[in-house]
């Protein structure tokens, strides 16, 4: 990896800022939205940390889950034998309050998926505060969401249609 110190490991800091900077370029910070019938509001934010690479560069991927501690790694598609890629993806929500943003406040992106990454750092925080567990908190939270990652333009289902949706499920109701 080049810059090494006597014992021919990676110094730490070259090895911090090459992820920072790898992750500024094919790393994304994202915040999926997903129906839950289970969910008090039928809906839930399932925050995920994750990188892409074409099966030949795997092996930076397995650099990065072991310099961060955390995450799995995996083929990106099951199903469609022609894709040749392969992720790194932290959902754990411990794992990215406790290693993933610390590591890119410490060390931090340098392009504009800077601001995804603090909306997202925002959210998962939020959300383990509790917040997701209002109606008003999650609305405020989607709206987050859908405000990361050129303004959730790849998203398919419009937020406002969701905000529609929010209304308790039938399984809460009977409990409450």
């Amino acid at each position: 990896m080049g810059a090494g110190n006597q014992q021919g490991r990676p110094d730490p800091y070259y090895l911090s800022g090459y992820i920072a900077g790898f992750v500024d370029g094919e790393g994304s910070f994202h915040v999926a939205v997903q129906k839950n019938p289970t969910a008090k509001f039928k809906w839930q934010l399932v925050p995920e940390f994750h990188i892409s690479q074409h099966v030949c560069n795997k092996h930076v991927l397995e650099i990065i889950q072991g310099a961060l501690n955390c995450g799995y790694v995996k083929a990106n598609h099951k199903t469609n034998e022609r894709d040749l890629t392969w992720v790194f993806v932290v959902r754990s929500r411990k794992d990215l309050i406790e290693k993933v943003i610390p590591f890119f406040r410490q060390y931090p992106l340098q392009t504009s998926k800077k601001d995804d990454f603090e909306t997202f750092a925002e959210i998962v925080l939020a959300m383990n505060s509790g917040i997701h567990l209002t109606r008003s908190g999650l609305s405020d939270l989607l709206k987050k969401a859908y405000s990361m990652n050129r303004s959730g333009q790849y998203r398919q289902i419009p937020l406002e249609r969701i905000l529609e949706d929010l209304e308790p499920s039938e399984t809460v109701r009977r409990t409450v």
